[in-house]
């Protein structure tokens, strides 16, 4: 038996010390940080991979505010892949691959490949992938589902098309010259190369600081376990051009997970960064990084739909497993997330302040419009749910989904789950939570003379404070509105 003589501390134990700042205006601050070894953001701020959480609405969201979504693993392969390449399609300057459809389809046919694919448009080829028309959501309206498609597209002969070697500033000057709205890119022979959208384009305009691809699509990651179907779910994801696979486990350092690590990075190597833990020590991080991740993800017990620490008895408090983790990462250069425990945007300013690239956010995100799972009216209010993905609920569907359970089975996940399920307040847009936190990481930042994410580190002094002090920190002896 060993006892560690050290406290550890969480957010609400310190505040930060505000230091003399050159700083004349929070728009000078930079909030640009690494995901991981390549993956770079222009906000800190990534979502967490839960099913209540995060899915493609949320990813794309948040990649075009500069973040980073984890598409969740509980779910079929097909099903996460789908979603990732839904955010990959979400905007794209130049679509490679568009979707298409034969002249011989019927309206019924491309109303469903509308809803299922979330597009208004589709290109209308022959057998030799040559286009002969486009066919438009208005094109179909008031259409009877067993018309054919070549009734109502577009024909080929009244097409504006462009070549493959338009570049984005001639394909902006036809879109708006013929008035339209799609823009066909096709060979000599009329074979479809791609396709432009001025829908992608303003998008672009409208989001000047979103996460991207070398391509100009938006970045996504997406979660894999470390047992049975996981290698063929990430091949698939890979297939799919995710641009990260994090490894979804509630112990990191184990045996197990870091023979998966190394087994993705030898089938990967640098085209895809593999994202290993959760840890909570600095032997954690050390031991996951020397097998080849390309980040660090920190955090046993800290999340609010968490019950790790009370049915285990183990985890280190967040704040201390952040630096901890952070003194081996940054022998390597390797970024950490800090993943649980964000409450408000001053926990997210002294994550960073102690180690972290980022900060991984459930919780906070559940109740907003992106998230999954429809809005709940419970004693006038409304809600969405919300649980841990080692909760009952969570174990037993993942086990429903994904094969047979023995009943059995059922009487010990009540006894052994480190998770509970819950409502949280709805909250609308994920967008205005995103920008309040990030207001608050610029803030921090002004208060200790930070001009980035770095500085901010390195200008980092944490003082511990009382139950009083803590007190203190929030509105107190006044009647609220």
């Amino acid at each position: 038996m060993k006892i560690d003589g050290e406290v550890g501390i969480t957010f609400d134990d310190v505040l930060l010390k505000p230091k003399r700042s050159r700083v004349k205006s929070r728009k000078e601050v930079d909030t640009s940080t690494f995901f991981s070894r390549r993956i770079k953001l222009n906000i800190p701020v990534v979502s967490s991979p839960m099913d209540t959480v995060t899915e493609h609405s949320m990813a794309i969201a948040l990649a075009r505010l500069g973040g980073l979504g984890v598409i969740h693993r509980f779910t079929s392969i097909e099903k996460q892949v789908e979603e990732v390449r839904k955010v990959k399609r979400a905007e794209n300057i130049i679509i490679s691959d568009p979707y298409k459809i034969t002249k011989d389809a019927t309206v019924k046919e491309v109303r469903k490949l509308f809803e299922e694919k979330g597009v208004s448009g589709l290109l209308v080829v022959d057998n030799g992938n040559k286009l002969v028309g486009i066919v438009t959501t208005r094109d179909i309206l008031f259409q009877p589902d067993d018309r054919p498609v070549k009734e109502v597209m577009t024909p080929k002969e009244r097409l504006i098309v462009a070549s493959p070697d338009v570049d984005i500033e001639d394909a902006k000057k036809l879109l708006w010259r013929y008035r339209i709205e799609k823009l066909p890119i096709v060979d000599g022979e009329w074979r479809v190369r791609g396709l432009i959208t001025a829908a992608d384009i303003i998008k672009k305009i409208r989001y000047p600081r979103a996460a991207r691809d070398r391509k100009g699509r938006l970045l996504v990651a997406a979660a894999i376990g470390i047992k049975g179907d996981y290698m063929e779910r990430a091949e698939k994801l890979y297939e799919a051009e995710v641009d990260a696979l994090v490894i979804d486990i509630a112990h990191g350092h184990m045996e197990r997970a870091l023979e998966v690590i190394k087994e993705l990075k030898d089938s990967f190597g640098d085209d895809v960064d593999v994202i290993g833990g959760n840890i909570a020590t600095y032997e954690g991080a050390k031991d996951v990084i020397k097998y080849g991740s390309d980040a660090v993800r920190v955090g046993i017990g800290p999340g609010s739909a968490c019950t790790t620490r009370i049915v285990a008895g183990v985890g280190v408090p967040q704040l201390t497993a952040i630096m901890e983790a952070y003194k081996a990462a940054r022998e390597y250069n390797v970024p950490v997330i800090a993943d649980g425990g964000i409450r408000n945007p001053g926990d997210v300013v002294k994550a960073l302040a102690a180690g972290a690239s980022t900060v991984m956010i459930g919780r906070l995100f559940a109740g907003t419009d992106e998230a999954p799972g429809p809005v709940i009216l419970r004693n006038g209010k409304r809600y969405k749910m919300y649980r841990g993905m080692a909760s009952f609920v969570a174990r037993l569907g993942k086990e429903i989904r994904m094969s047979d359970i023995d009943e059995s089975e059922v009487s010990e996940y009540s006894y052994t789950t480190e998770g509970v399920e819950a409502f949280v307040e709805y909250k609308g847009s994920v967008e205005d939570i995103v920008k309040r936190l990030v207001a608050g990481v610029r803030a921090g930042m002004s208060y200790l003379g930070a001009f980035d994410i770095d500085e901010l580190r390195l200008n980092a002094e944490f003082i511990r404070i009382t139950n009083a002090s803590v007190k203190e920190s929030y509105p107190h002896d006044i009647l609220l509105w």
